[in-house]
């Protein structure tokens, strides 16, 4: 049974997508905990992260990476925040979050309610500030 996240992958599900290549994608977490919130998902469906290949966590790493260099850029966090729990969506996902403060980490103070506009304005923010990030 596919996942949710495998389901936006294939455009069965709409997603802010701001990254996307043959091996993973990234777009914008619905119910973000900041402005800019992305979820790094790689296209195979599995469920634990410590059981990715390990040519395919790294290169998810990889694009995290570039990820949050560029929501440095676009929305002057003071640190980005690197989340990898998985309890929700049995499919392998990286939390990339700008953050002030660690608490901008806990997942009960999500914004379950994101207007979209808001949601495509930090979309369109981080997909111009990664034309600048050079590739993973």
């Amino acid at each position: 049974m596919s996942t949710v996240f495998t389901k936006i992958l294939q455009g069965e599900i709409p997603g802010r997508f701001v990254y996307q290549d043959d091996r993973c994608a990234a777009f914008l977490s619905i119910a973000p905990l900041q402005p800019g919130h992305t979820l790094v998902v790689p296209r195979q469906e599995i469920d634990h992260w410590i059981d990715l290949d390990a040519d395919l966590a790294a290169w998810c790493m990889k694009v995290a990476r570039r990820i949050g260099r560029a929501q440095m850029r676009a929305f002057h966090p003071r640190r980005i925040g690197l989340m990898i729990a998985g309890m929700e969506v049995p499919h392998t996902h990286l939390h990339v979050v700008p953050i002030r403060e660690e608490r901008d980490l806990d997942f009960a103070r999500a914004d379950s309610g994101a207007l979209p506009d808001d949601l495509d304005r930090a979309a369109q923010a981080l997909r111009e500030a990664l034309e600048a990030e050079p590739g993973p």
